[in-house]
């Protein structure tokens, strides 16, 4: 167990007996080896200097007792405590192993816990309902797949956030490298981008697009000038979803064809027409979905049937090798092989598009041969079809290299969609296409309700300008590729790290029985390493299509310190899955 303490304040109790009040205390005994502690947390009225004011609002401060058995020792960073002490945690940032007291995990009460790197906002206290109680309304008033969907077997109950941090209702703070599902680019509550929401609020909320209104137009310039010629024409929506349902209405009017491709893993939404380009079991139900979808193999160098040590655009490869010569790649034209095989065998001689993301998300941050795009794209246009790049995920400058995935395979897509980053937590999506393909569209009559609010264009423009001004692009290409090497090095030391991928801060570690087979760890496993990893104090993803990748996405305001922190979490996470082994 490790006690971290920053701005503390030591008082000596028994003058004082007044400041805890006995219906308000809370009593935690722990016994751990040689010493037994007790704490006891009280409440006093704050002496902060904003709440402390006439008319600032009623607030108390917590106050934490510690009471040792003599010749106890309790080890921190700023003290050792001896005897019977107290200290008031009004303005200290208490972190309990993970800022979680004693939760029941493989890393209980140890004391070489990983140390989280100091934060300065602080968080309001949380004074809603009782998990119990949120517990209690969430099984009976939201929908079954609420509870289905709910990571850990332990939930954090998520109470606010501020950049790369988030506190729970007890004031436990996490780094965040999951950033919503890959949703919060700029950071949680980022300061520039709430100010912006905030005076939109005050001018105008909502109307819809049957109306001018000058937000609009504003972000649709802006983001257009984000992308190359002709990509200039642009439909705004409220998700990823329904953005990719829109490019295969507009892909099949505008080819006059039908058939679209993408690969097999892929997730492009939840809607019953989307559902038919997903290609994962998980995320299907057993109804008739969009016809017209073929799933082709996807170019997966390190799981699938090829793959080597040179084949992708990452800082790290691969640990296959192979016999390929520098700008030649045989796992490329086995996978474009295959591509073609379908086109004689599964398809028609003419075909509406060909989906694909970047980088594949939800597929397992699955990357592909280098020239892959490339040769895909040139296959598909020579069939009539026309080529649609998924940026949900990889958009916004996330790869760093580019402000956009397709940018790193040197391709020109005729179609991009976007959503997640695009308001960092806003519900907003856009399509961006060509004249010529846009034109398809007039066929008929399309209206979007709530896509290109007022509100959503401020908070989007905003999101734009601060990745800009902040730097954020040119931080995921340095603190991404740092997270990429030291996670390297652990896959070097550990059997069971079967994969590090990625670019920039859209990483994923593939976890494997071996580095031989390469079977997926089985879901048991990765979910202990998960568990233990959330009760460290951090929060990642899983994802794959046999659950198998940690996914590793943050807001793109992370730095070098919090990937030491993370690096030394997932270390112990995955010692401690070795020794449960």
């Amino acid at each position: 167990m490790q006690l971290s303490l920053a701005q503390h304040t030591w008082r000596d109790c028994s003058p004082r007996p007044q400041t805890h009040t006995p219906n308000t205390d809370v009593t935690r005994k722990h016994s751990c080896g040689v010493w037994r502690l007790q704490l006891v947390i009280g409440w006093r009225p704050s002496t902060h200097p904003t709440y402390g004011r006439k008319g600032a609002g009623r607030r108390r401060d917590p106050v934490l007792f510690i009471m040792f058995s003599p010749g106890s020792v309790l080890v921190g960073r700023s003290a050792c405590l001896r005897g019977k002490t107290c200290f008031s945690l009004a303005l200290t940032r208490f972190h309990l192993g993970s800022g979680a007291a004693c939760q029941k995990s493989a890393f209980k009460c140890q004391t070489d816990l990983p140390e989280m790197p100091p934060c300065d906002f602080q968080p309001q206290e949380y004074v809603g309902m009782s998990k119990e109680r949120l517990m209690e309304i969430r099984r009976r008033n939201c929908n079954p797949m609420t509870m289905k969907i709910t990571n850990y077997k332990r939930p954090v109950f998520i109470h606010q956030g501020f950049m790369q941090w988030l506190w729970d209702v007890d004031g436990r703070r996490y780094l965040d490298l999951f950033a919503g599902v890959a949703t919060v680019s700029v950071g949680h509550c980022h300061p520039k981008v709430t100010a912006a929401a905030e005076q939109q609020l005050k001018t105008l909320w909502h109307t819809t697009n049957i109306y001018v209104h000058p937000s609009l137009q504003e972000y649709c310039e802006k983001l257009a000038s984000h992308l190359p010629d002709p990509l200039k024409v642009i439909y705004l929506t409220n998700s990823g979803s329904e953005a990719n349902d829109l490019a295969m209405l507009m892909a099949r009017l505008h080819t006059g064809n039908y058939d679209i491709i993408t690969f097999r893993g892929s997730y492009h939404g939840g809607s019953q027409q989307t559902m038919g380009l997903t290609s994962n079991s998980s995320y299907k139900y057993p109804i008739a979905t969009s016809s017209g979808c073929t799933h082709i193999m996807c170019p997966d160098v390190f799981r699938g049937l090829w793959g080597g040590s040179h084949c992708r655009d990452s800082p790290i490869q691969t640990v296959r090798e192979c016999a390929c010569t520098p700008g030649h790649c045989e796992a490329n034209e086995n996978y474009i092989g295959q591509l073609k095989e379908t086109f004689a065998t599964s398809l028609p001689n003419r075909v509406a598009g060909f989906f694909a993301e970047p980088i594949q998300g939800m597929g397992g941050v699955v990357q592909y041969p280098r020239n892959y795009f490339k040769d895909a794209y040139r296959l598909v246009r020579e069939r009539g079809g026309i080529c649609i790049a998924d940026e949900v995920q990889t958009g916004f400058g996330r790869t760093g290299s580019h402000f956009w995935g397709f940018q790193g395979h040197d391709v020109l897509p005729d179609m991009v969609t976007m959503a997640k980053g695009i308001g960092n937590g806003f519900p907003l999506g856009a399509l961006v296409t060509t004249p010529e393909i846009a034109a398809s569209f007039g066929k008929a009559f399309h209206f979007n309700t709530f896509g290109g609010s007022p509100l959503a264009c401020t908070v989007a423009s905003s999101v734009l300008d601060t990745i800009h001004h902040d730097g954020f692009q040119e931080n995921s290409v340095g603190v991404g590729t740092y997270l990429l090497e030291e996670l390297a090095k652990l896959r070097d030391q550990y059997e069971i790290i079967g994969d590090v991928r990625g670019k920039g801060l859209q990483v994923g570690v593939e976890m494997v029985k071996d580095k031989v087979s390469r079977e997926p760890l089985p879901l048991e496993a990765m979910s202990e390493i998960f568990e233990d990893i959330k009760d460290m104090g951090v929060l990642i993803g899983k994802t794959g299509v046999y659950g198998q990748t940690f996914r590793i996405q943050p807001p793109m305001c992370i730095t070098k310190e919090d990937v030491d922190f993370f690096v030394a979490v997932f270390n112990k996470a995955i010692r401690g899955q070795m020794h449960r082994q």
